[in-house]
């Protein structure tokens, strides 16, 4: 009978078990523990293929299968007593199955929790990307249904948050999209660099044993398009790197800082001084003072939690930039923020979704903003090079114009015939058709830019690729 004051699965080498301290400061079951389908689906990959090649009899894969599958419904209905003790995931699985059959105590053969956890949590990153492109597929319609109803609604485009050329919320909205779009790919990446399995590597060079590690991958569904085993190609590589753990941050991070300036943008058209967008009462909120007040707490939590998402792809980098080769302990902290930007990124996406299907845009607003003839004058001065003008000389000429107008506090189209002429012959009596807003979106039919025939393209275009 094993000492009971040694540590039950590694206490060979110890005389005596961890300090009651050093087990609260060690454990990562508290986390981790969120595996555990994943982990009960590497373990019966690897029983099956220690039982392919002998290393486990028939009879003892089926009783570990069968309580593997116990251990399953224990977990989905919440009845699995986790012990702090056991450190981890790993552990309280294992011990609980060997209460279930003796031939638990074969099931770590050939086998570490360092490539153990690679294999769990490459199995996470797989799911978690696909959930991820869910969601962002949702958000994406939802923006859509947006851009199709208001394709032609005119909106002050900005720069530096000064108004500067016309656009349509269906651009606006398919600006959006194509970020959120590329977003979408980059899942594709990581799941793609996901799809490896590195059961075999032990802790750092393998095993003796005659483990057949294309099996484990078969059986996981670590496999390419033809069906052929995909496997991590070094086993230090495969447990100590962590790079996967940082291209998954780094690719929350990228869709939460899209998430964000999408965000920043309906609080600016929400707030009165704007006033583009009514957004729906379910995700805004009021004061406790001012009775008045409509706040976009939604979007305003997205732009806070970008911060966190963010946060924790630096947590990720300076946890294992000076580690060396191949596991320390450091990399039990690299789940926590793996899962928080997970969890954060689904709820924000899923609250963009639910908040865009209830927005309406005030299209008189939107329309009078637009109809500031400023918003045109670099189509006047378009207008001037189409006459002969240089541009550089056109440019100027508009910026006279405009501080003329300004002087005289009215809109640049309201200048007089003789005061254009003043300033330059080529200010002739067309002029003014600058000022039309379809001639001016009619005029925007090459790729990217904001003209009817460009927009509907676009619009056929997502509406395709999220169709399928």
């Amino acid at each position: 009978m094993p000492n009971e004051t040694k540590h039950a699965t590694w206490g060979g080498r110890f005389s005596f078990r961890p300090d009651a301290l050093m087990q609260v400061f060690g454990e990562s079951v508290s986390f981790d523990k969120r595996l555990a389908s994943y982990d009960l689906q590497g373990s019966l990959g690897h029983a099956a293929m220690l039982a392919y090649v002998g290393l486990i009899s028939a009879e003892e894969f089926k009783e570990i299968e069968q309580g593997i599958q116990e251990l399953k419904e224990e977990i989905l209905k919440d009845d699995f007593p986790w012990k702090l003790e056991m450190e981890d995931v790993h552990m309280n699985l294992e011990q609980a199955l060997r209460g279930k059959t003796k031939a638990a105590n074969k099931l770590h053969t050939g086998r570490s929790r360092n490539d153990q956890i690679a294999t769990d949590m490459r199995l996470f990153f797989k799911d978690a990307c696909s959930n991820l492109q869910v969601s962002l597929e949702g958000a994406m319609k939802a923006l859509l249904i947006i851009a199709e109803k208001y394709a032609s609604l005119p909106i002050p485009g900005y720069t530096h948050l000064q108004r500067a050329q016309p656009v349509t919320v269906g651009h606006h909205m398919l600006a959006h999209i194509e970020s959120l779009g590329r977003d979408h790919e980059r899942f594709s990446v990581v799941a793609k660099h996901a799809n490896a399995c590195p059961l075999g590597s032990g802790a750092i060079a393998g095993s003796t044993l005659p483990l057949d590690r294309e099996y484990s991958a078969k059986i996981l569904g670590f496999v390419d398009d033809d069906g052929n085993a995909c496997l991590t190609a070094n086993g230090m590589d495969a447990v100590a790197d962590r790079d996967l753990f940082l291209e998954f941050a780094s690719a929350c991070s990228m869709t939460a800082v899209h998430l964000s300036r999408l965000a920043e943008d309906f609080i600016l058209w929400n707030s009165t001084e704007f006033g583009f967008v009514t957004l729906p009462d379910s995700f805004t909120t009021g004061s406790s003072l001012m009775p008045q007040k409509k706040n976009p707490d939604c979007y305003e939590l997205i732009r806070g939690k970008t911060g966190r998402i963010v946060g924790n792809l630096t947590n990720l980098l300076v946890a294992v930039k000076g580690l060396p080769l191949t596991y320390n302990r450091d990399l039990q902290e690299d789940k926590p923020p793996v899962f928080d930007s997970y969890d954060q990124l689904s709820l924000c996406l899923t609250v963009v979704k639910g908040c865009m299907e209830e927005t309406v845009f005030n299209e008189k607003k939107c329309e009078l903003a637009s109809s500031d003839p400023l918003l045109l004058a670099t189509d006047l001065a378009d207008f001037l090079v189409s006459k002969g003008l240089p541009f550089r000389q056109a440019h100027h000429v508009v910026g006279e114009l405009v501080r003329l107008a300004e002087s005289q506090g009215i809109r640049l189209s309201e200048i007089t015939d003789e005061d254009a002429k003043q300033i330059s012959e080529f200010l002739t009596n067309d002029w003014r058709e600058v000022f039309d807003l379809k001639r001016a979106f009619s005029m925007r039919e090459k790729p990217g830019m904001p003209g009817p025939k460009q927009i509907a393209s676009r619009i056929a275009h997502w509406n395709s690729i999220l169709s399928d």
